[in-house]
């Protein structure tokens, strides 16, 4: 079974902090690691499978954002988790596109929902909101019933008259 302590006997340069998700292994890397340490998990170790990612805001003053990606290796399967943080004011990653072709959807929906950039990516941009939309609505700061004004939502006649569309000023 794969353990993120190869990597380092690999590459002693290689920093990393390991952590758990639930009973599985992760690492959370730095920002010019992640790529390189991607294409060795893939590559080297046979982490062929990007399941999912996706983009948290963890609303802490450093390092605000995290991208997880969620890989698996059928042969043994074993799944991992790799991690990467970035600063609200800088929130740029390197896009894993070149390395699992299944990140482009994924990445563009961390950008949409959460505001997190990422470089290199072949086609990001936003997915289920409006271009122009200045608003990321999984940031823990977004306004619950959203933003006043914005995009009307949907209003049905049985609705709870507490939440009315009316009183948004629409």
């Amino acid at each position: 079974m794969f353990t993120f302590e190869q990597l380092k006997e690999k590459d002693p340069n290689l920093s990393f902090e390991k952590i758990t998700v639930g009973t599985e292994e992760a690492a959370l890397f730095g920002r010019d690691q992640i790529l390189a340490v991607a294409r060795r998990l893939k590559d080297e170790y046979g982490f062929l499978h990007l399941m999912d990612a996706l983009g948290t805001d963890r609303m802490e003053k450093r390092d605000r954002f995290e991208v997880t990606y969620n890989i698996r290796n059928h042969k043994t399967r074993q799944r991992i988790f790799i991690k990467v943080r970035c600063d609200e004011r800088d929130a740029h990653v390197p896009s894993l596109t070149s390395v699992w072709s299944g990140a482009n959807w994924h990445e563009r929906e961390a950008f949409d929902m959460v505001g997190v950039t990422f470089d290199g990516h072949p086609d990001l941009r936003r997915m289920y909101l409006p271009d122009d939309f200045e608003f990321y609505p999984l940031r823990k700061d977004f306004p619950l019933m959203g933003v006043p004004g914005s995009i009307p939502l949907p209003h049905h006649e049985d609705a709870d008259p507490r939440f009315s569309v009316a009183d948004r000023g629409e």
